[in-house]
């Protein structure tokens, strides 16, 4: 049994408890830095870490290479040799277990460049809440193993991991042309078993269709991340982004920061892709009719810019026959997704049953004729 994943890992930030000198931690129960030796606690912004406010930046900037130095930061980061995940650790360290895939390694002196945080959303849940919604859910899963299920009863060590995502603002405004269908009916007589009967037929009749839409995009999500598979933390959403807390390491106490491995420009591509998506239904929309075809639109982007945040994921995972089936937890509503494994013994039993159940029903009615 252990860890998985694939990632950019990055270190765990400490902060010395100022009562006894041993880590403090964040505790997403009462949202202060604890230090679990003596229990001393202090709130966050407390003390010289407290950040500045939530602020977006120019992406073209950041496109051309003109952000400002201020924005950048350097961090030592080790690529995982067997999942790809990199991740930053702290100086003192010489060797280390990937969170992701629990791969022994050994730490990198490299540096590595990268923009700076500017949101954090901190976790709302612990670890046991965390662990509780993961055990409910592969409760709910019937033909589960029961090894795994065992394993999520025996409350094996979960990772908080911070994940990187990417969010965009844009101003867009689009012109279209196209057509809108209007469904209309016509009667017509037809023979149906040699008889004239008469049939409503739809058709549709199509006008030319032209105008202009208008959408300003706040934060388009998108993972910066290839390190799990991205139907799963697609599927933690939604994301409570207005809760977004200006990025503080304090927030990070405790837990590990995943450093981003999809590139700005990649993520932008991908942000273009959803916004494209969403002004074609408004299209569809300012069209009207009962059916619309769309011929061409044409966009205008203008007022790009973008942050990149860190959103709270609790990570496990399960090596069973062989294979690593990894668990995501959203770290603050406790929506859980995975990949499950399923019970051949499970399954095997499952259809003898049926094929008996289906056997007798067939023998009660043979016998009732």
């Amino acid at each position: 049994m252990t860890l998985s994943a694939t990632s950019e890992l990055v270190e765990e930030h400490r902060f010395p408890c100022d009562n006894c000198g041993a880590d403090y931690r964040f505790d997403p129960a009462n949202g202060t830095l604890t230090c679990d030796h003596c229990g001393h606690s202090q709130p966050i912004g407390a003390g010289p870490w407290k950040g500045p406010a939530i602020r977006e930046l120019d992406f073209d900037a950041a496109a051309t290479g003109t952000l400002a130095e201020a924005e950048i930061e350097e961090t030592r980061i080790l690529t995982c040799p067997n999942c790809a995940a990199q991740v930053e650790f702290d100086p003192a360290t010489h060797a280390a277990e990937c969170p992701f895939c629990a791969t022994p390694v050994v730490t990198d002196t490299g540096v590595s460049r990268h923009i700076k945080p500017k949101g954090v959303l901190p976790f709302g849940l612990d670890e046991r809440s965390a662990h509780k919604a993961m055990s409910d859910w592969l409760g709910r899963l019937w033909f589960a193993p029961n090894a795994l299920k065992e394993y999520a009863r025996k409350g094996r060590k979960m990772q908080g991991i911070y994940v990187p995502y990417w969010t965009f603002d844009a101003d867009t405004k689009s012109s279209y042309s196209g057509q809108r269908g209007v469904v209309y009916y016509e009667t017509r007589t037809v023979m149906r078993d040699g008889k004239q009967v008469q049939q409503r037929v739809a058709k549709v009749r199509w006008s030319p269709a032209s105008g202009r839409v208008a959408r300003f995009f706040d934060d388009v999500l998108v993972l910066a991340s290839r390190s799990l598979p991205k139907q799963y933390t697609d599927a933690l959403e939604p994301w409570d982004l207005p809760a977004l807390e200006p990025y503080r390491p304090e927030y990070l106490a405790g837990f590990r920061a995943e450093a981003y491995t999809v590139e700005l420009q990649d993520g932008y591509a991908e942000a273009g892709q959803i916004m494209a998506r969403t002004i074609e239904r408004d299209v569809r929309f300012d069209i009207g009719g009962d059916q619309q075809r769309i011929h061409n639109i044409d966009t205008d982007i203008s007022d790009v810019t973008f942050k990149h945040i860190l959103l709270p994921v609790w990570l496990a995972a399960y090596k069973f026959r062989g294979k690593t089936y990894r668990f995501v937890v959203n770290g603050r509503t406790g929506r859980v997704q995975g990949e499950r494994p399923w019970s051949a013994i499970k399954i095997t039993i499952a259809v003898t049953l049926g094929l008996l159940v289906a056997a007798g029903v067939g023998y009660v009615i043979a016998t009732q004729q």
